[in-house]
């Protein structure tokens, strides 16, 4: 029996490395994100004290957390959706579904109706720039050959 991570399958590495590198840009891009939410709301010097305890500072290190998972699932997902081929529409097509699945889910539907629906705009916004972020970066690495991709189709029988 053969172990996940076992160098034999070259492909769950290539998926490993794909999955850090869109986690950790997702992540930074959240935190950012986040930061900045507070940073105009409360001040800059407060976001960066709100950070460091209490509820506040955990429920930012739950959203940054949230947000590198959802970046890691997003680079497997991309990484097999793109393959070799380098359709627009496809790279562009996963980045939307992501965006739209995450900033749909950020979003209080009460507090955005009653707000004519800013909120849905402002959090699917902030998804597609994570989304685009590290999609970007991924296609980056896989043109420099440091995250290789899918090579074909697999087959599978049932």
């Amino acid at each position: 029996m053969q172990n996940w991570y076992f160098p034999g399958d070259p492909d769950r590495v290539e998926s490993l490395k794909a999955a850090s590198l869109t986690g950790a840009i997702a992540g930074l891009v959240g935190a950012v994100i986040l930061l900045a939410h507070r940073g105009v709301s409360l001040g800059w010097v407060a976001a960066l004290g709100s950070v460091t305890g209490g509820f506040s500072g955990g429920t930012f290190w739950v959203s940054v957390a949230i947000a590198t998972v959802s970046g890691s699932l997003f680079g497997v997902t991309y990484r097999y959706a793109v393959r070799q081929d380098h359709n627009l529409q496809i790279q562009a097509g996963v980045i939307l579904a992501f965006s739209v699945v995450r900033g749909l889910a950020l979003v209080n539907v009460a507090a955005a109706l009653e707000l004519s629906g800013w909120p849905f705009l402002a959090a699917g916004l902030e998804s597609l720039l994570l989304f685009a972020l590290s999609g970007g970066a991924l296609e980056w690495a896989m043109g420099r050959k440091w995250v290789g991709r899918v090579k074909g189709g697999r087959s599978f029988e049932c």
